[in-house]
């Protein structure tokens, strides 16, 4: 049978892994195949935060990750920094490595890799490898991050009721 995570208002998929010193904030989600390890120092992911499939959140030992609250982490990405800001987007398969800090209403782009020890700063767009700033923000990014945010704190809920059965629950039948 498949089972559906959640403690309070907070959504895991079953398939994610969540272990060690994790905090996650109200109507935070995590999705298939997510990995957070708080194993080797803290993290805490704020409120409204999706974490979206196949991304893995870690850090250097004994330095915390914080994401704070309404930040959206694309599919497949790779956060293993010291923060990222409020209302920020992390787009699929973007990499931000050791002691990175990302600031407020930032994107970083698809594919982006942020060199470690950068430092976005607030409202900035980051693109390429190695990541660099390229623009401001703009009032159409930040409405698009607001809406991704929604967007999943709504697909969470749906999960959790159940609308999303899996597609061959024989599957996930418990093995005696």
């Amino acid at each position: 049978m498949h089972r559906i995570r959640q403690i309070g208002s907070v959504f895991v998929a079953e398939s994610a892994i969540v272990v060690g010193d994790v905090q996650l904030g109200e109507d935070a989600s995590v999705w298939h195949y997510c990995v957070i390890r708080g194993d080797v120092a803290p993290i805490r992911v704020g409120r409204r935060v999706n974490i979206q499939d196949g991304s893995l959140l870690h850090c250097k030992h004994a330095v915390p990750l914080e994401i704070a609250d309404d930040v959206a982490i694309g599919h497949q990405a790779v956060v293993h920094c010291r923060r990222v800001g409020s209302r920020s987007l992390i787009a699929t398969r973007a990499v931000l490595l050791d002691d990175c800090e990302v600031g407020e209403d930032c994107i970083v782009a698809a594919g982006a890799v942020v060199p470690p020890r950068t430092i976005i700063p607030d409202g900035s767009v980051v693109m390429g490898v190695p990541g660099k700033v390229v623009r401001p923000t703009r009032p159409e990014d930040r409405d698009y991050i607001r809406f991704v945010v929604e967007r999943y704190v709504e697909q969470a809920r749906r999960h959790a009721a159940g609308e999303f059965p899996p597609t061959f629950p024989e599957l996930y039948a418990p093995h005696n």
